[in-house]
């Protein structure tokens, strides 16, 4: 048997750049054949006002995963992710494995740059990949500092995503591959086909970390 997921999907009540909210993305989702979702809102300058206190904001920032988590039933997986933009950068980078409790001891993640958060991250067990990083104004963060690359991305093309492959592939970084869905016509674009059911974050950073899955890419 099959599973999919999604590991880069933004909800239209947190990310501002999203337009579909959190129970009708669930719902494209199931008609999908999707078996989970990893919300990664964009937690970055964009999403919070004021943007230098998002520790007094997480209730705001979870809305998403939690409307879509009440709404999926026992028999779809939605785990908690989130997609980090710091200060003064077009850089943007993956998490995967964080948890509520995370959130609201961070302190202000986007005024942490790329090593503290590796190593926060590192600490914790979690992974960090950076996104789309062949995009105009991204600059490849130092290999050192994430654990893996987005190798395909569902609004990115496939000359830049084979980049991020080649890139991926030279460095060594594990990969992954989502669909960056913000609007409907981003769905299921991309994501991973595993043999395992994930149910928590802690079978999500097992599969991520073995590979043992296959890449979704829809052009």
């Amino acid at each position: 048997m099959e599973f999919k997921y999604e590991l880069h999907c933004h909800t239209g009540c947190v990310s501002r750049c999203g337009r579909v909210e959190p129970e009708e993305i669930l719902k494209l989702y199931k008609q999908q054949g999707y078996s989970g979702i990893v919300v990664t809102d964009h937690y970055s300058p964009m999403t919070f006002t004021p943007n230098w206190c998002p520790q007094k904001q997480i209730d705001f920032y979870l809305e998403g995963y939690r409307r879509m988590k009440a709404a999926a039933g026992d028999d779809f997986t939605v785990l908690l992710g989130m997609e980090l933009r710091h200060y003064f950068t077009a850089n943007d980078y993956l998490i995967y494995g964080i948890d509520e409790d995370f959130l609201y001891n961070a302190g202000n993640l986007m005024n942490v740059w790329e090593r503290e958060v590796f190593n926060r991250c590192r600490r914790e067990g979690y992974l960090v990949y950076q996104a789309h990083p062949f995009r105009t104004g991204i600059r490849r963060c130092n290999p050192d500092y994430i654990d893996g690359v987005e190798i395909y991305n569902g609004k990115t093309n496939k000359e830049l995503n084979d980049k991020a492959y080649e890139w991926a592939k030279d460095n060594n970084k594990l990969m992954v591959s989502g669909s960056d869905f913000h609007v409907v016509k981003n769905l299921a674009k991309g994501g991973i086909i595993t043999h395992k059911p994930i149910k928590s974050n802690a079978d999500l950073l097992e599969i991520l970390k073995s590979q043992d899955f296959k890449m979704i890419r829809n052009y």
